[in-house]
Order: structure tokens, then C-alpha cells, then sequence
């Protein structure tokens, strides 16, 4: 197995090189992706370098963090590789937990791992709490648009992928800023790919994030819903027509109707200033507690339906 690590560079010529220096002697080639950095990161790490495995990749323009990691993928892709390990180049991901995000790909447990820095409360005393309101919330709406209902912290970038995964995926409408973890997540899921969290412990050094909750928490659940929409056509309308398509057209069906019917007869009752009858009153409130059942069977039949043979296998075998 020939593993490579992509680093995307923007503003880490404080931490980058010792990032370097810290990738252990499994990895073949280390791909550092300057992208558009104010501060010349490529160039830096051309001047200080002296680890031969590394190769500095140019943008001429800021693509965001996606484009940095794409373009590293195309590139270990090109050069035979066969697991690619995200680490950012800031020294908060430390290269020495490099073998345990490789060791479930290795031995074809996973196709794609990534850290949790939420799996032990120690891990997590030192983030703040905003961070860690906003990545609990972050966590949930990733459960739910993406599938993933066994994992945690959707936005950590500590990753590792099998390269022939890579190639089933759409790498070119991967999106290119702060939702490019998430969105990796729902295009895994898309292909069936089997996900796995790894333990990790939050470190912060002195890089400020430019990540601010506040402001991306809107942007982020519209995308969330564009997921949610085009995932649940995808799995239960195009791809298949399971019980849970059952389950979930029977509860729109059933809460709307009941909604609709309720609403209808107490604005008649309104107009004509005569109170439903209790029978009326049944007939609005019973599809709408069955329609709540379905509702809850769906989710319980969504949680249950994870990937779980690695696509990795499969795609060995061709």
C-alpha cells in the first residue's frame, strides 16, 4: 500500500514544516497544496525542505480548503497511490495518529475514516464552548442529511480515503470551502461507502480559526436540506423502493391530511360559530399520531440501513 498525506497551505508557515517532519517513514509521497497563500507557504516549504517525498502543488487562485484536498487527490490518484491522509499544515492534527486512520482501510473494515474529537470527554475539555455547542449541532444535522448516523464531529478534517473510492466519486462537484467535509460525507454515502470515526484529542495551537459558527450555521443547514432532499431521492424514490419509502409517504400523506382536514373544519366551525364535534376532532388527530408513528419508523428503518461491507472490497476484486 503506498499512503500519501495532502496538506493544504494557507498561512501555516509557522507549524508547516514541523507537520512535515512529523509524517513517519509509512507515507510515500506527501503532497503540500498552496492555495493562493498571502504568505507564500509553497515557496517556504521549497526553501526549508529537505524530506524528498514532498511535492508543493500550486493554485494561482483560493479555492478553499476542498479545492486544496481535490487537487491533492487528483494528484495521488496520478501518482498510483492507494490511501491519501488529510492533515492540515496548523499543528493541530498530529501526524503520529497517522497509522490508526490507515489501519481500518488496510485491513478493508472502512473506506473512509476521520477523526472524533468527541468519543472521550477528556478530548474535548479544552475546546470552547461555542466550538463545541456548534459542532454538536453541526453533528446532528450531518446525521440526518447525510446518513451517517454513527459518527460525530462532521467538520473535523482529519481523514483518510482509499483512492479507489476517490475515483467513484465526483471529485470536481466536491464543494470547495467549509462544507467540504460534510458534502464528502453525503457523496460517500451516495456510493454506499462505509464510514468510520477515530478518536482523537482536540489540540489548539496559536492559529486562529476562520471558521465562525455564527455565520455559517445558515449557510450550512440550507445545504444540509439540499442533502437531506436529494439523498432521500436518491435512496428511497430512484434507487430503490423500500419499507422505508413506505413508511415515509404513508407519514407525509397521513400528517398533511390530517393537518389539512383539522384546519379545514375548524375554520368552518369558526365561520358558522359552532364548535366540531369531538368526532371531528378524532378524525383531524388520528392520522396525525399514526402519520408521527410512520415518521418514527422511518428514521428508526434510516438509522438501521449504514453501509456496512466496505466498497473497497468490490472494487479490489475488479
Amino acid at each position: 500500500m503506498r499512503i500519501a498525506v495532502a496538506i493544504p497551505c494557507y498561512k501555516v508557515t509557522q507549524h508547516v514544516m514541523g507537520v512535515i517532519a512529523a509524517i513517519g517513514p509509512e507515507v510515500s509521497r506527501i503532497y503540500a497544496v498552496d492555495d493562493a497563500c498571502p504568505n507564500a507557504s509553497g515557496k517556504f516549504i521549497e526553501k526549508h525542505n529537505t524530506d524528498p517525498r514532498v511535492r508543493v502543488l500550486y493554485h494561482p487562485e483560493n479555492l478553499g480548503v476542498g479545492g486544496a484536498i481535490v487537487t491533492a487527490y487528483k494528484a495521488a490518484i496520478a501518482d498510483g497511490m492507494d490511501i491519501v491522509v488529510k492533515i492540515d499544515g496548523d499543528g493541530q492534527m498530529n501526524p503520529a495518529l497517522l497509522p490508526k486512520f490507515i489501519r481500518p482501510l488496510l485491513h478493508q473494515r472502512a473506506d473512509y475514516t476521520k477523526g472524533n474529537r468527541f468519543y472521550r470527554p477528556e478530548s474535548v475539555q479544552g475546546m470552547p464552548p461555542i466550538r463545541l455547542f456548534g459542532n454538536a449541532v453541526l453533528s446532528f444535522l450531518t446525521k440526518v442529511s447525510c446518513g451517517y448516523w454513527n459518527i460525530m464531529d462532521p467538520t473535523n478534517g482529519y481523514t483518510a480515503v482509499r483512492t479507489k473510492v476517490l475515483e467513484e466519486l465526483p471529485l470536481d462537484k466536491l464543494e470547495r470551502r467549509y462544507f467540504f467535509e460534510t458534502d464528502m460525507l453525503f457523496r460517500l454515502n451516495t456510493i454506499r461507502a462505509v464510514v468510520k470515526d477515530v478518536p482523537m484529542d482536540s489540540v489548539y495551537a496559536d492559529e486562529e480559526s476562520h471558521l465562525k459558527i455564527g455565520k455559517i450555521l445558515p449557510e450550512f443547514l440550507q445545504k444540509h436540506l439540499s442533502r437531506l432532499w436529494r439523498r432521500y431521492v436518491y435512496n428511497y424514490l430512484i434507487r430503490d423502493f423500500n419499507v422505508g419509502t413506505i413508511y415515509s409517504l404513508g407519514s407525509l400523506l397521513l400528517i398533511f391530511g390530517g393537518v389539512l382536514f383539522g384546519l379545514a373544519h375548524w375554520i368552518s366551525s369558526n365561520l358558522h360559530n359552532q364548535p366540531a364535534s369531538s368526532g371531528t376532532v378524532m378524525l383531524a388527530a388520528l392520522p396525525i399520531l399514526i402519520g408521527i408513528q410512520f415518521l418514527i419508523a422511518f428514521i428508526h428503518y434510516d438509522v438501521s440501513n449504514l453501509p456496512s461491507e466496505p466498497l473497497s472490497l468490490d472494487l479490489d476484486e475488479n
